[in-house]
């Protein structure tokens, strides 16, 4: 007999959850939980084709590793012992710099991929760490780091509650968005046009996310930061600037006048091709907005000044005052993260504390760019990178160079890859460790939870039991911690987790700003709950958290003040009382309503000063940089990606149900480029930049702008020796082929993947 079953999707960062149908171990359908507290029975395509990712043929099922050339099967007994012969080998011989993790975008949507990495990497003892980060959300950290002292600290908009939303480089109807976990976001956004709010869109293309504003703003790409730059002089200049009670937390409100001068929006508006009065207007909108709040993504962060338009995005949200203000742009309180503290000063950012071998990038969160892969491998020295470890990733079509970086796998000593297909990537390993499909794990989203709309608390376990010949996602990185680490067969993959209980009471109970100082550390770990050891370490976090009961002891009054039953008014899975722990959340299967973000300065700041500091060194010794840019020429073409509905970066085109349609890798051509060109619907044509060219079919459309062509990302599935059968039918091209990996945000070592010139030509 058929029955349901719970699960949270890990396909998008919406975080909805769902109702699966499961016929024995098989999932034959999906649909959205009505009785989820965060969604609500939301579901988009993806999470509707859950079945079909989760029983794909092409799943790896077993290990695989490298016999005479060859990946063939192995046991994962026989996979472990060639990495713990190969890796801890290494490092004696060559060092621990010899050995590189590149982290890809699914991590942060598994539990393995919060909990396991950070161990991973300190028992390498390596600073060679890429991610997709710097393909991505970069620029958004480091301006967060810089102003508010801590990069996690990413206000979010209240999108429930606002009555001016601006979005800048944002797809949220397509992408579902991104540092900003919405459940429904179009129908967020058609609710506050229904309350009488307004939505203003700039993007270069009319999306769908546009065709749904009030008003759409077409600038050129990558000229958000001098669009931003010129509200903000405009605020200034106007005496519209009303930050409110930000005042007493903020300084450098008075020099950013100064810094800001030259950014009026008649010296901006040539360069970003946009009316200096309607710059005008919308900087005296947004000002006269009762609540506002300004969003930007990835069309703004990936761009030559990603990092200064992160930056303003926020600036323009002090600037009004909609910082840390219900309607405006908060910061989410996670039930398993980090309890709120006595507000004063902290650390503070630091970059660039070491920088990468070959060309000297500094160091951005612990993290290099993902673009000096490649020569980091290549480049012959003390420090080359040997062996790399490749969990989740897929840079050979994420990164800037494909076809540099497939060369550079192809030559390393050794490769490890966790990834449940044999991709473009994977295919270079000497050891690739499958995970389990998706029904047979367990997910709490750790990392998406910090950038909810909505405070709440949610976890499923396995729907499907996990099957004989499998690990747990889970144990697959414990024993890869083991492995690396010389102590393969000496412990049990349990050990891993106690270790990192053991290691995180003792911190707590050392802490004289914590409720648990000078308890003891061995009671509270027997205190636990759990089935498992990473559902112990979930356990430890909830009851540490900011709504957590603390073992039993006094709650912390901020967390006390969050915690109450029926906060929200909605449904009856109120936070209950007395805290949260594991128990109290499985006792909750639809999940925990911890009611709407509310305002948390100056808690969460944690600058040198303790306050926010508004324009800090990095910024204004970059800004000299952006005023040059108002002389330069533009390109007469530049190229931006786009989102598709049905995709993720490259994860879902082996799935049937999501290719084909509007899913689909084309060349989106203007008419008024397309006739200067010569070029046909249907037609195909040679795209060239820094990178090299690529052979691309053409759509002729008006939803792009004029000196502007749209390439998808994540496709490119064409490479022999990988097994995608869906994927490699319908390959595409590989956008990122066409950079070179030179072109960098220098703030944050982000790849410029937007608004790079290129050159069209017909082809027969």
């Amino acid at each position: 007999m058929p029955r349901t079953a719970l699960r949270i999707c890990p396909l998008c960062e919406a975080t909805c959850g769902l109702t699966l149908t499961i016929e024995g171990t098989t999932v034959t359908g999906a649909r959205g939980d009505r009785d989820d507290v965060f969604s609500r029975g939301f579901i988009c395509p993806k999470g509707a084709s859950f079945g079909a990712l989760d029983a794909d043929p092409d799943r790896l099922r077993t290990p695989l590793v490298r016999r005479d050339g060859v990946l063939r099967e192995a046991t994962w007994e026989e996979a472990y012992d060639a990495i713990a012969a190969a890796v801890p080998a290494l490092v004696r011989e060559h060092g621990a710099q010899a050995v590189g993790v590149v982290l890809g975008n699914p991590n942060v949507h598994t539990m393995a991929g919060a909990l396991y990495p950070p161990l991973l990497l300190k028992a390498l003892g390596t600073r060679n760490l890429f991610t997709a980060s710097t393909l991505d959300q970069m620029p958004k950290h480091v301006s967060s780091g810089l102003l508010f002292g801590d990069p996690f600290a990413i206000p979010v908009p209240d999108l429930e509650r606002t009555d001016f939303l601006l979005l800048l480089g944002a797809n949220p109807v397509e992408s579902n968005g991104s540092l900003c976990t919405a459940p429904d976001f179009p129908g967020l956004l058609k609710a506050l046009r229904a309350r009488g709010g307004k939505l203003v869109v700039v993007d270069p293309r009319r999306t769908r996310t546009a065709r749904l504003a009030d008003r759409h703003l077409a600038p050129r790409p990558g000229s958000d930061a001098l669009l931003l730059a010129a509200l903000a002089h405009t605020l200034l200049a106007e005496g519209l600037a009303v930050p409110g009670p930000l005042a007493e937390h903020t300084e450098g409100l008075g020099e950013l006048g100064t810094a800001l001068a030259s950014f009026t929006p008649e010296a901006v508006a040539p360069a970003c091709d946009l009316p200096a009065t309607e710059i005008r207007a919308l900087a005296r909108e947004l000002a006269a907005a009762p609540t506002a709040a300004v969003y930007g993504r990835i069309g703004s962060c990936t761009v030559e000044y990603g990092t200064l338009a992160s930056w303003l995005v926020d600036v323009l949200n002090i600037l009004t005052g909609n910082l840390d203000r219900p309607g405006g742009a908060l910061f989410p309180l996670p039930a398993a993260g980090p309890r709120p503290r006595p507000a004063g000063p902290g650390k503070g950012f630091a970059m660039g504390r070491w920088h990468s071998r070959v060309s000297g990038h500094p160091e951005v969160k612990s993290e290099l760019p993902t673009a000096a892969l490649a020569e980091e491998i290549e480049t012959p020295g003390e420090g080359r990178i040997r062996a790399l470890i490749a969990i989740a990733a897929n840079p050979v079509l994420s990164a800037p160079d494909g076809r540099r970086l497939d060369g550079a796998l192809a030559g390393l000593d050794f490769m490890v890859s966790v990834d449940p297909y044999l991709n473009e990537t994977s295919r270079h390993a000497h050891v690739v460790l499958p995970p389990p499909p998706p029904s047979q794990s367990a997910h709490h989203d750790f990392a998406f939870n910090g950038f909810a709309i909505r405070n709440q608390v949610r976890y499923t376990r396995p729907a499907v039991p996990l099957e004989a010949d499998r690990l747990d996602e889970c144990e697959i990185h414990a024993r890869l911690v083991l492995a690396v680490s010389g102590m393969h067969g000496a412990a049990a993959p349990s050990a891993v987790d106690e270790t990192a209980i053991q290691a995180t009471l003792r911190k707590e109970t050392a802490d004289p700003h914590s409720p648990l100082h000078g308890e003891d550390p061995a009671r509270l770990a027997g205190l636990l709950t759990g089935e498992t050891g990473p559902e112990r370490r979930l356990d430890l976090m909830l009851r540490l958290g900011p709504y957590g009961d603390r073992f039993g002891s006094e709650p912390h009054a901020e967390a006390a003040a969050e915690v109450r039953p029926g906060a929200s008014g909605r449904g009856t899975d109120g936070a209950p009382e007395g805290g949260l722990g594991l128990e109290r959340v499985l006792a909750h299967p639809h999940g925990i309503d911890l009611g709407p973000m509310r305002p948390r300065l100056p808690s969460v700041l944690r600058t040198r000063s303790g306050r926010i500091e508004l324009l800090p060194d990095p910024i204004a010794a970059e800004l000299p940089r952006l005023r040059a840019a108002l002389a330069e020429r533009p390109a007469a073409l530049v190229l931006v990606g786009r989102r598709h509905l049905r995709s993720n970066n490259s994860w879902l085109h082996n799935v049937p149900a999501l290719v084909g349609g509007s899913n689909r890798c084309t060349l989106q051509v203007h008419p008024h480029d397309a006739d200067r060109l010569g070029l046909t619907d249907g037609g195909r044509a040679r795209i060239t930049a820094d990178g090299g060219a690529l052979d691309v079919p053409v759509e002729i459309t008006d939803s792009v702008r004029s000196g502007v062509v749209s390439l998808p990302h994540g496709w490119g599935h064409d490479r022999a020796g990988s097994r995608l059968s869906v994927a490699a039918a319908d390959p595409g091209v590989n956008v990122n082929q066409l950079l070179d990996g030179t072109r960098l945000d220098p703030l944050s070592g982000t790849a410029v993947l937007n608004g790079f010139p290129v050159e069209l030509t017909p082809l027969p």
